[in-house]
């Protein structure tokens, strides 16, 4: 069994699913630190707040001090290149300031990810750098777990049956594909920092009519995990060769492989 990580690192915290995050940290009992461009937001008076700034590495020394665990939760509206310098950019600073440091890691994307022919990803490039920052995380060698949630908040009220999928199967675009509550979302994201059977595992999480699972363990060990040294999610189509990859994006996995 994996020792329970206490200081809890939130990239995103003042969004609305990270500051959900914050709260569901406090309340599973970990040492949450805030992490923020700004400061001064209000959190709860048990949490740190440290100033940093996902696109500049050198800024988050501090932020990731003594830090166990990570959740990124962080994004962007993805003006000029947003996607690539926050939502990628974000996860590839962290790792350098952990520099090579064991962090345990839930990062959250999107469903759809790997859906790179859509008019979407071809106007925005959106899901291609998310599903960069997916690779650098597995290919840094840390213990995570990667959820893609559906539409958020989209669900009904009888709506709460956690339905956890493989492969990346579902781009229609819209909330046919799957919707899953923010409060959910969160839970997920603390919950799998603390189960040993949601190491290494990616997935697509919506909600289906019934009642939220009380344990979420089973729901986790259900699922395939990811294959070890594989820079893919189990399942996911082979949509973004690496080969045809920039040099700068393998460079990258280049140098986070080396400081694991």
């Amino acid at each position: 069994m994996n020792p329970f990580p206490k200081t809890l690192l939130v990239a995103g915290a003042t969004g609305s699913i990270g500051s959900l995050v914050v709260d569901e940290g406090v309340r599973a009992g970990f040492h949450v630190r805030a992490l923020t461009r700004r400061g001064g937001t209000p959190f709860p008076e048990e949490v740190d707040v440290v100033r940093g700034d996902l696109t500049d590495a050198s800024s988050l020394a501090d932020a990731v001090e003594g830090v166990d665990a990570v959740v990124f939760t962080h994004g962007t509206h993805g003006r000029g290149n947003g996607y690539r310098d926050v939502d990628y950019g974000g996860v590839r600073a962290v790792l350098a300031a952990l520099d090579g440091r064991p962090a345990r890691i839930a990062l959250m994307t999107a469903i759809g990810v790997t859906d790179a022919a859509g008019s979407y990803n071809r106007s925005t490039g959106a899901h291609d750098w998310k599903r960069r920052s997916e690779r650098l995380v597995r290919a840094s060698g840390n213990e995570y777990t990667i959820v893609r949630p559906g539409w958020f908040d989209y669900n009904d009220d009888d709506q709460h049956l956690l339905h956890l999928l493989q492969g990346d199967t579902r781009h229609a675009g819209n909330s046919s594909d799957g919707v899953i509550a923010r409060q959910q979302i969160a839970q997920v994201l603390v919950a799998a920092l603390i189960s040993d059977s949601a190491v290494r595992k990616t997935f697509e999480l919506v909600a289906e009519r019934g009642s939220a699972q009380t344990d979420l363990d089973p729901v986790f060990a259900a699922l395939d995990a990811d294959p070890v040294g594989s820079i893919d999610g189990v399942r996911d189509a082979e949509t973004l060769p690496l080969t045809k990859e920039p040099a700068a994006v393998r460079a990258d996995l280049d140098a986070v492989r080396r400081i694991r």
